[in-house]
């Protein structure tokens, strides 16, 4: 399986070995926003990042949305690790704020298309947040076995003045799953109208 994709590069996720891919996640790390106090110092001003897997059928329809407000699918084959309200306020501990995990066998048959996306739930530019980093990869929400796409949004200018990102978006063929990385900001303000984008311009 190729590591680290590009963006807008796409993988088959059967393994060298013959075997399918069962399960991915999608981690996301960041930090809060240092800012000059007006005695000269700094304070730290938190960051609600928001990741959300929007589950698409064959028409494009959106038939679920995970994301903080529905942390896990009807079914249970999409759940989010939970909402994470302020980032990393102490500096970077290494470790990802917010996982959802996709259990790929247990999609309901309907679901064609499984979008990731990310939102700044208060507008905060990805470019002012100092560290703030993605990795889609197999695995669990404790267990990282093979890390297959990796985005830096804090320090890739693209990002800056943006509020929402598609990070990428897994699609069957044929009955196989496959990935494609895309990693683009897009003009949307909230959650909803990132549904409408990924809708009208990734399936």
């Amino acid at each position: 399986m190729a590591i680290n994709l590009q963006k807008g590069q796409r993988i088959n996720l059967t393994k060298e070995n013959g075997a399918v891919l069962a399960q991915a996640c999608v981690g996301i790390n960041w930090g809060a926003i240092e800012k000059k106090s007006f005695f000269g110092g700094t304070k730290k001003e938190a960051v609600d990042l928001d990741g959300s897997c929007i589950l698409y059928d064959a028409n494009k329809n959106a038939t679920e949305v995970v994301y903080f407000g529905n942390l896990k699918s009807r079914n249970g084959s999409v759940r989010h690790s939970g909402d994470d309200l302020t980032g990393d306020v102490d500096g970077d501990d290494g470790l990802d704020n917010e996982v959802i995990t996709v259990d790929f066998n247990n999609l309901e048959p309907n679901v064609e298309h499984v979008a990731m996306v990310l939102n700044s739930y208060r507008g905060q530019d990805f470019g002012t947040i100092p560290f703030a980093s993605i990795r889609i990869y197999e695995g669990t929400a404790t267990q990282v076995k093979e890390v297959f796409a990796k985005y830096d949004i804090a320090n890739d200018k693209s990002f800056s003045g943006h509020v929402s990102m598609v990070m990428g978006v897994f699609y069957k063929r044929n009955g196989e799953w496959k990935f494609n990385a895309i990693g683009d900001p897009t003009a949307d303000k909230k959650l909803q109208e990132t549904i409408e984008t990924v809708k009208q311009k990734y399936l």
